[in-house]
């Protein structure tokens, strides 16, 4: 099944009950005024099956994944990607990839292992305030 990917746009995957993983969604929204990014819960079924068709796991995935067009991103890679087409001082992040992946996505995974814990859990997916409502892949 191939997910629908409204003007070929990058796609933003989000743990849904996560509140650091929604309030990233919270902060890429104001800061893209032209409506580049569009987002899903990595819980919903446009999730799982962007997720499936660029052969990430469907579940227990513990990262923000970025997809754009054939390239998928997940982890640190996925936050700079984001930061560089939000441009402006977020572009200032860029030269953070010189720093090696395995390094980056080592201190990714302490705060992802940590999320829950330190900016708290819905019991269940919940969709983010706002405009993020008309940017969500159904």
């Amino acid at each position: 099944m191939t997910a629908d990917k409204p003007d070929g746009g990058p796609v933003v995957l989000f743990d849904g009950v996560c509140d650091l993983c929604s309030g990233f969604v919270q902060f890429i929204v104001p800061r893209d005024p032209e409506a580049t990014f569009r987002f899903a819960p990595l819980q919903s079924d446009v999730g799982k099956a962007l997720l499936a068709e660029h052969d990430l796991p469907t579940d227990e995935l513990e990262s923000v994944v970025l997809i754009e067009g054939d390239d998928c991103y997940v982890k640190t890679d996925a936050v700079l990607r984001i930061a560089t087409h939000l441009g402006g001082v977020y572009a200032l992040l860029r030269p953070a990839r010189i720093v090696p992946r395995s390094l980056r996505d080592r201190i990714y995974d302490f705060v992802a292992a940590n999320r829950y814990r330190w900016f708290g859990e819905k019991d269940r997916c919940e969709i983010p305030d706002g405009d993020v409502r008309g940017r969500l892949l159904e």
